[in-house]
């Protein structure tokens, strides 16, 4: 066999022993990919980067009634300025879990001290239209309580009974531009509550709370 003729028998043999490790790669990756696909829970993922954050839904009783507290942003906050909100904020590094940093960011903004909270647990995390992942926290907390609210951050808080954000003739839906798409959107709005109106994200997520309790 010449040269030229025993060159191209390696070349075949290499290709043949290649693509057969190839196939058994691709055999191994099967099996791998279905192992692991089946013990991971989904996640949603963004195009863009979202900042995962926390809320707590503070919870007390005033009277033999249910309330939920809301905080009203100051006009110099970074996001969301002026608008009705649940206290918490941007997960930072240091936190160790959303219901650390919902605990933190409640002391911070409005004084309740988090050994003063019952957490209960956590809802569905939500992923808002202006690029953050909410994770929402529900907790206790006893009333009266002597409120501090940093005036950098909170300009209002004000408690909503539980009775009030139920009734559907409180409620109402609006269209809204939705500022990536550039189209609309359907956004919830509560009816204007001692001058405050609770709508978007704190709406959905208090609706939310309230699906829960009518689950029979």
């Amino acid at each position: 066999m010449d040269r030229t003729a025993a060159s191209h028998v390696r070349l075949l043999r290499q290709q043949t022993d290649g693509q057969l490790a190839f196939t058994r790669l691709m055999e191994n990756i099967r099996d791998q990919l279905q192992s692991r696909l089946l013990q991971r829970q989904p996640i949603i993922n963004t195009e863009w980067d979202a900042k995962p954050a926390a809320v707590l839904l503070p919870l007390y009783q005033d009277q033999d009634t249910w309330h939920l507290l809301f905080t009203r942003r100051t006009e110099y906050v970074e996001s969301h300025r002026g608008q009705v909100s649940f206290p918490g904020g941007v997960i930072d590094s240091e936190d160790q879990s959303p219901t650390h940093a919902a605990l933190r960011e409640v002391q911070e903004e409005i004084g309740i001290h988090p050994n003063d909270v019952e957490v209960l647990g956590m809802l569905d995390p939500l992923l808002t239209t202006t690029q953050f992942v909410i994770t929402p926290i529900v907790g206790v907390f006893p009333w009266p309580y002597d409120l501090r609210l940093n005036r950098d951050e909170v300009a209002n808080v004000f408690g909503v009974s539980l009775d009030w954000l139920a009734d559907k003739n409180n409620l109402e839906v609006r269209e809204r531009d939705y500022p990536i798409s550039g189209g609309s959107i359907s956004v919830y709005y509560f009816k204007p509550y001692q001058g405050e109106i609770i709508w978007g994200a704190t709406a959905l997520i208090t609706l939310n709370l309230l699906s829960l309790l009518k689950e029979p």
